[in-house]
């Protein structure tokens, strides 16, 4: 049975790295869209993908972070004994 400082102290790593690759990405779009910007079809194409891609990003973000709260939750139940 591992601490649940161990565990705790995994899940806040993992949430930073979620949250920076969900920057990353949505950053990376972003200059995508303002080097095509002076493109009319391109330009257009890019705006539309930039907003699929956050939303995407977000949606995923939010998914893991909250499995991982679970996960956290479970465990310190089992460390802590607590049946709630």
């Amino acid at each position: 049975m591992s601490n649940y400082r161990d565990i705790q102290s995994a899940t806040r790593v993992e949430k930073f790295r979620i949250w920076f690759a969900w920057a990353s990405g949505n950053i990376i779009m972003l200059i995508i869209a303002n080097a095509t910007r002076s493109i009319d079809v391109v330009s257009t194409i890019t705006q539309a993908l930039t907003v699929v891609v956050f939303l995407a990003l977000t949606v995923a973000a939010f998914r893991m972070t909250n499995a991982l709260n679970r996960k956290a939750a479970a465990a310190r139940r089992e460390v802590l004994g607590d049946d709630a």
